[in-house]
């Protein structure tokens, strides 16, 4: 068999529809020389039965170990992988079909160690996993943090859509140990060093994220946590823009407050609001999902916010060793 030329390689834990989804969509690729590696990181709820039905459609390997979360489960898998580049997805996504081909263009053209793509809502998606994507990709809210345009400064792709060099992830020491944060910590590492990375926006995927409210706050509410965490490991990545959810926070909390005694302050925070559903339903043309986008966006800004908070007094106040607060059940 010849030797493919990507290895994407899938962690899953307790998601085997996902994680169908995602390998119907990898059958549709009209690029073929790529393998894909599924590691179980110690299901309870198992996808081999899912595995077998693509044996025959994908070149696939399925791995199971005990659970130790995403990074070092996306280490594991790297170890067995033959391809050129390393592809991570989140068993969460959806493939279009040109991904690959969009790649190779782009690689060919600009040659690079590592890359990545922006993420979108597939047409299939609930109204609240709509709303959650613009969320996390709109101006309005942290969508220029994750770099779904072409910025001036570096990229630093995220794990749910990431390419390396199998020779730039082996000098950097692969994923570090970390449950959140460690596709950026992989980054920094990666850049620090001199490794070169790309911006491909035509290479999107579909990312489902998590299904309600408070899965979402959960998740963003860490990686608040964990970006002070990136800050102790790397001194000097912490940017303005990243304490812009701190400040609508703590912003928001002192207009809130304010407004019992000018009662016009309040206007403040619907004009947001205002801008948030106008915005919405200008990308997703549904009421719905702009009424929800509202919702998302605060929830958003305020779980990150607040774990922001929690991480700086405890690390940088108190001086307190690395930590996350919804750690037991990460993937849920």
């Amino acid at each position: 068999m010849t030797t493919p030329q990507y290895s994407v390689i899938i962690p899953v834990y307790n998601r085997p529809d996902e994680v169908d989804e995602l390998l119907e969509s990898l059958t549709h690729q009209s690029f073929k020389s790529f393998e894909v590696i599924v590691v179980e990181d110690g299901s309870t709820i198992p996808c081999a039965d899912v595995i077998s039905k693509y044996t025959d459609k994908l070149n696939i390997t399925y791995l199971v170990k005990e659970n130790t979360g995403p990074g070092t489960t996306r280490n594991f898998g790297a170890l067995r992988a033959s391809g050129q580049y390393l592809i991570f997805f989140d068993s969460d996504c959806i493939i279009p079909e040109h991904y690959f081909d969009k790649v190779n263009k782009a690689l060919k053209n600009s040659p690079v160690d590592a890359f990545g793509g922006p993420d979108r809502a597939h047409p299939s998606f609930s109204s609240v996993q709509k709303a959650i994507n613009y969320s996390m990709t709109s101006f309005f809210t942290t969508g220029g943090i994750r770099g779904g345009k072409k910025r001036m400064d570096k990229f630093y792709p995220r794990s749910f859509n990431m390419g390396i060099h199998c020779k730039a992830f082996e000098a950097v020491g692969g994923f570090a140990p970390m449950r959140f944060g460690e596709d950026v910590d992989l980054s920094l590492r990666m850049v620090s060093q001199g490794f070169t990375t790309l911006l491909i926006p035509d290479a999107y995927v579909f990312h489902k994220r998590r299904t309600d409210f408070r899965k979402f706050f959960r998740q963003v509410y860490n990686s608040g946590v964990a970006r002070i965490n990136l800050h102790m490991l790397h001194p000097g990545s912490l940017k303005l823009v990243h304490l812009f959810p701190t400040a609508f926070v703590i912003g928001m909390i002192a207009l809130l407050v304010f407004s019992l005694f000018c009662y016009c302050l309040i206007f403040i925070p619907a004009l947001y609001c205002l801008l948030v559903f106008v915005h919405a339903l200008f990308e997703s043309g549904s009421m719905q999902v702009a009424g929800l986008s509202i919702l998302a966006a605060w929830v958003q800004l305020f779980g990150y916010g607040l774990g922001f908070l929690h991480a700086f007094w405890k690390r940088l106040v108190m001086k307190e060793q690395s930590f996350t607060v919804f750690e037991k059940n990460f993937y849920k």
